[in-house]
C-alpha cells in the first residue's frame, strides 16, 4: 500500500484491501468530502469492515479524519473504494469524523448536521488534500457526498415524507475555506 508524503498518516488498511480493484494513478480525477454521520472513529472503523458485496468488499472512504485531526489510510488511492454511487473508479473518498443525523439518519424530524468541524480536524483535511494533489496531478476537481448522490429516500418515521438519502459533509462544512487553500475546482 502507498503511502502519501504526509507527516503522522496512519495506515490501516482494511481487511478487504487487496480485493478491491486496482486502478492506475492517472485515473484520479476528484475528491469527495464525506462525514462518517457516526459518533467515533471506531464505529466508522467497524461499518467500514462489514462485508456488503460478492467481492467480499464494503463501503469504506479511502482516508478518515478524526475531531484531534488524526489522518488514517484504509484504502489505497490506487484502489477502488466503494464511497460513493457510480463514482467510485475515479474518486478518492474523505471521511470526517462527526455525527452528522446519527443514529436517526431518515428521520425528518432528526435531518439537521449540527457538530461543527473542530480546527484541527480542518487543518488536517487542508494537508491531506494538499498531499494528495501534489502526489496525483490528475485530481482536479473536489465534490460533497451530497452533490453526487441526490437520491430521495421515504423517512423512517413517515413513509410519505422524502428526505435526503445522503446529506455530507453537511451545512456546517466550510466549503470557502477549503476552495480558498487548495487548488481543486468545485463541482457544479
Amino acid at each position: 500500500m502507498s503511502s502519501l508524503p504526509l507527516p503522522g498518516l496512519h495506515v490501516q488498511p482494511l481487511p478487504y484491501h487487496d480485493l478491491l480493484p486496482e486502478r492506475a494513478a492517472e485515473a484520479l480525477q476528484m475528491v469527495v468530502i464525506h462525514c462518517t454521520e457516526l459518533p467515533d472513529l471506531a464505529m466508522a472503523r467497524e461499518y467500514g469492515e462489514r462485508v456488503l458485496y460478492p467481492s467480499g468488499a464494503g463501503n469504506s472512504g479511502h482516508f478518515y479524519i478524526d475531531r484531534d485531526g488524526s489522518v488514517l489510510q484504509y484504502v489505497a488511492p490506487e484502489r477502488v473504494a466503494h464511497h460513493v454511487r457510480g463514482l467510485n473508479a475515479h474518486t478518492v473518498g474523505i471521511e470526517l469524523v462527526n455525527t452528522g443525523r446519527y443514529p436517526d439518519w431518515f428521520d425528518s424530524r432528526h435531518q439537521a448536521m449540527d457538530e461543527p468541524y473542530p480546527e484541527a480536524q480542518l487543518q488536517a483535511l487542508e494537508q491531506l488534500l494538499l498531499a494528495l494533489v501534489a502526489r496525483y496531478p490528475s485530481l482536479q476537481q473536489i465534490a460533497g457526498h451530497d452533490q453526487l448522490d441526490r437520491e430521495q429516500v421515504p423517512a423512517s418515521d413517515d413513509p410519505g415524507r422524502q428526505v435526503a438519502r445522503k446529506r455530507d459533509p453537511g451545512p456546517l462544512f466550510p466549503w470557502a475555506r477549503i476552495l480558498a487553500a487548495v487548488p481543486l475546482q468545485p463541482v457544479e
